[in-house]
């Protein structure tokens, strides 16, 4: 089953070329049997009828009438009569041997003959009658009827002919079910792009009617997606505009506390950062940077701006950046955010120094960006559950937040066409990192 197309394309090329085939075989025994065969079977029988009469007529033991009517015969027909020895001189061992045609005149001369044909300038039958049908001391007759104006490539017409059919038939399915496929093609890539959250201009409803009615159904499911995001990020903007607002006088009604009272001052400002920082992921979670245009840029330079703005942490951040790294399309702010989610959770759940590289994969033809801590890492169950909105990692490391770091991350790298993963390392720690594309 692996050796067939999973494609409808592969596939349908596959069973038209399935039915051709099995077409073009039984077309072939029809005209074999019906056209070629009583074809070459009269052909036989008027070359039987020949024999028949050259040896009612001509007295072979008869030396000076075998001449006589010998050489009359063959100025009216070019029938010549050979004996065994001069036939050898003249090769006839070395030419084909055609056993269906020998069958059928051994069937129409009452005995076993033998029928070879040369193809050489002259198209020529060379047929050994049954010894039965020859004088008494006669062993072996071959007798010569040349076909002068029988062309021996007329035999392969019909091979041509069926060839001809069956390559002109595929190239007709394949131009007929490259047009269905087209407008499905253009449906999977719309549906790709709907998929990573971009929305794309309507797919033109073209192809067959039932590929039409998908088309137009699609085309109706992502203006639904787009109004209902739409929907939704106002609703998100007005909840953080209403959130914000009182946040802001409690911070404001903070400043007014007295100094004895700054503990408890101290402990409201870092719920009210908590609930702000709460807040904007939110809302990266419902922007993820779509705004910003696809630009080719320099991986290294995005990861260095990241660890600059970093370096006033206690941490010691190390960075080993492949020099040779190509430009690749990206998002250079969506990438800093995913870098900076990175780092920090690095920070977060982990003591030790942490360390940053870049790379080429040339295998995957993608580049890499890989964050390297000393923490606890994660359990193997647990990754797949932490890229998941609202997932908080505290089950797996002890965490704090909203759940949607990893998320707004994954869905970041996805809009890049990338992959994130998270690998615990052998030496203790985990590895997240990033792939992106070269294209």
């Amino acid at each position: 089953m692996g050796l067939l197309p999973r494609s409808t394309f592969g596939q349908t090329v596959l069973l038209v070329g399935v039915l051709l085939f099995i077409n073009q075989v039984f077309s072939y025994m029809t005209v074999t049997a019906y056209v070629v065969r009583p074809n070459y079977q009269q052909t036989i029988h008027l070359l039987a009828k020949q024999v028949k009469v050259l040896f009612l007529n001509v007295d072979l033991g008869d030396e000076e009438l075998n001449n006589q009517l010998g050489q009359r015969f063959f100025e009216a027909t070019g029938i010549t009569v050979y004996d065994k020895a001069e036939a050898a001189s003249q090769g006839v061992e070395q030419m084909p041997y055609y056993w269906v045609f020998s069958d059928e005149m051994s069937a129409q001369l009452g005995g076993k003959a033998e029928v070879r044909i040369s193809q050489g300038k002259e198209y020529v039958f060379w047929i050994k009658p049954p010894e039965h049908m020859l004088p008494e001391g006669m062993s072996e007759v071959w007798v010569k009827v040349p076909f002068v104006d029988l062309d021996e490539t007329d035999l392969s017409l019909l091979t041509v002919f069926l060839i001809a059919i069956g390559v002109l038939s595929v190239m007709g399915s394949w131009v007929f079910i490259r047009q269905i496929n087209e407008p499905l093609r253009e449906l999977q890539i719309a549906a790709e792009q709907v998929g990573k959250g971009e929305f794309p201009e309507p797919v033109r409803e073209s192809g067959t009617t039932e590929t039409a009615q998908v088309i137009r159904a699609f085309n109706q499911m992502s203006t639904g997606i787009q109004e209902f995001d739409k929907d939704r990020a106002v609703l998100m903007a007005g909840v953080s505009h209403d959130l914000r607002t009182p946040l802001t006088r409690i911070r404001l009604a903070t400043e007014m506390m007295s100094s004895t009272e700054d503990y408890l001052k101290d402990g409201i400002v870092a719920d009210i950062d908590d609930m702000n920082a709460i807040i904007d992921q939110f809302m990266d979670y419902i922007r993820h940077h779509r705004q910003e245009e696809l630009e080719s840029d320099d991986l290294n330079t995005v990861i260095s701006e990241v660890v600059a703005a970093e370096s006033n942490q206690p941490r010691n951040i190390s960075c080993q950046l492949d020099a040779k790294l190509p430009l690749v399309p990206l998002r250079s702010v969506a990438i800093k955010r995913v870098i900076s989610n990175l780092m920090a959770n690095a920070l977060r759940y982990s003591q030790g120094d942490i360390e940053v590289r870049s790379g080429l994969d040339k295998k995957r033809k993608q580049i890499y960006c890989t964050v390297l801590d000393s923490g606890p890492g994660i359990p193997e169950e647990d990754v797949e559950r932490l890229f998941q909105p609202f997932t908080q990692g505290d089950i797996a490391r002890g965490g704090e937040g909203s759940g949607l770091g990893l998320a707004i991350i994954k869905r970041i790298v996805d809009l890049h066409y990338g992959e994130v993963t998270l690998v615990n390392r052998a030496e203790g720690g985990l590895a997240a990192t990033i792939y992106l594309p070269l294209k």
